[in-house]
């Protein structure tokens, strides 16, 4: 290797051409991400039927519960790029087509509900890709910085112009993909699953045999049940929860953008520190501790008589759940096998946009028939014993991101 070719190597990842073209492409794919499902929110409820609005934003959720782990095994077949760019083009035509149905008529529930479907099975294929890239772009010891730069992007006219914006990001972020430059992987280790794996061509096989991987693996299989129930616990407070509690108070839409705001500065915040310093010592026990101390946030959420004292509060949870997930995150990826992580990707990014998604109608039961303030100190308990769990087993608790 050249001089010049261990420096590049070795280039801190906020320096790296290569990951910033990634970063570049994400940034444009989650915010284009965001709109679409605003905008899909917005047209479905001027479709004047609640029953629908519902339909329409439980739909997407149906094709990633039944494809994420398929697409996670494309990922590891075709390799991610492809994937992506795949899947994001396919994305980009869905809701442009989208955008041109709204300007010429008045979509109908069942249109809606198809184009949800569709964009659903698309991000079944292009979230455990996207998850897959940052080791082929960048080495080891850079995969923590790059855990915090995604973070910190994600924090960071009507319906057809929302859905025209939507499209024409996922299309800005194709060039930038097709001028990544994809690093090989490195050799599978002969006695370990993927041997088994390069042997039995069949996807199926590479399914189970990808399950199997994580269920043996000594930091994964903690780590996915660690990730399983912080997701559980925090998705249905978090999402549909705060909005039922400032409808409870009186806050408004106004109060609802303060807390929000003060959620996603915390979680800018970890970001960036993940971002600027690169490695966190004793990375797996930091973040159990970090989630069992976003959970007291969590449980004190609605018993806050303000909007100032809940965004505050908010941005403290921001801040814990945000570094606890980033390096979740970055343990994930410099513990798993190169030749499984779309595999990996698929099962962690399962219990956070196929499964944890399924607890918006018990969370909104429950607060119907006891109330924010319990629903709340339950959901804090599932996020606690996720963290308590991981300082339980030696093997997360004692992880480390490499140097």
């Amino acid at each position: 290797m050249t001089a010049s070719a261990v420096e590049a190597a070795e280039r801190p990842a906020h320096r790296d051409p290569n990951v910033l073209r990634w970063l570049g492409a994400y940034t444009a794919s989650m915010i284009g991400d965001s709109i679409y499902f605003m905008a899909l929110a917005w047209a479905a409820a001027r479709t004047g039927s609640a029953s629908g609005t519902g339909l329409v934003l439980a739909a997407g959720s149906l094709p990633r519960a039944l494809l994420m782990l398929g697409g996670g095994v494309l990922a590891d077949r075709l390799g991610p790029r492809r994937v992506v760019i795949g899947s994001d083009a396919a994305r980009a035509v869905l809701v442009l087509v989208l955008a041109a149905i709204l300007v010429l008529t008045a979509p109908t529930v069942g249109v809606l509900v198809a184009v949800a479907l569709l964009f659903g099975a698309v991000d079944a294929l292009f979230l455990p890709a996207v998850g897959a890239l940052p080791p082929r772009i960048s080495t080891p010891g850079q995969l923590a910085r790059i855990q915090g730069l995604r973070a910190l992007a994600t924090a960071t006219g009507g319906p057809s112009l929302a859905f025209a914006a939507a499209g024409v990001l996922f299309a800005l972020s194709l060039p930038l993909l097709l001028s990544l430059r994809i690093r090989p992987l490195p050799e599978p280790e002969t006695s370990g699953e993927a041997s088994d794996a390069e042997k039995t061509p069949s996807a199926w096989n590479d399914l189970v045999g990808g399950l199997r991987y994580i269920r043996r693996h000594s930091l994964l299989g903690p780590l996915m049940l660690v990730i399983a129930l912080s997701e559980l616990g925090f998705v249905g407070p978090l999402n549909l929860g705060l909005i039922l509690l400032s409808e409870q108070r009186g806050w408004g839409a106004a109060g609802m953008g303060w807390i929000v705001a003060g959620f996603a500065g915390g979680a800018a915040g970890s970001a960036l520190l993940l971002a600027v310093r690169g490695r966190v010592p004793r990375a797996g026990l930091v973040m159990c501790l970090m989630a069992l101390v976003g959970a007291v946030g969590i449980a004190s959420l609605p018993q806050v008589p303000t909007v100032a004292h809940a965004a505050a509060i908010a941005a403290f949870v921001g801040l814990t759940a945000g570094l606890a997930g980033a390096l979740c995150g970055a343990l994930v990826q410099t513990a798993a096998d190169p030749a499984y992580l779309g595999r990996v990707t698929s099962v962690s990014t399962f219990f956070t946009y196929a499964i944890a998604p399924l607890s918006y109608p018990v969370t909104g039961a429950a607060v119907a028939l006891w109330g924010t303030g319990p629903v709340f100190v339950v959901s804090a308990a599932v996020c606690a014993a996720g963290g308590a769990m991981g300082l339980a087993l030696t093997a997360l608790r004692r992880a480390e991101l490499p140097r």
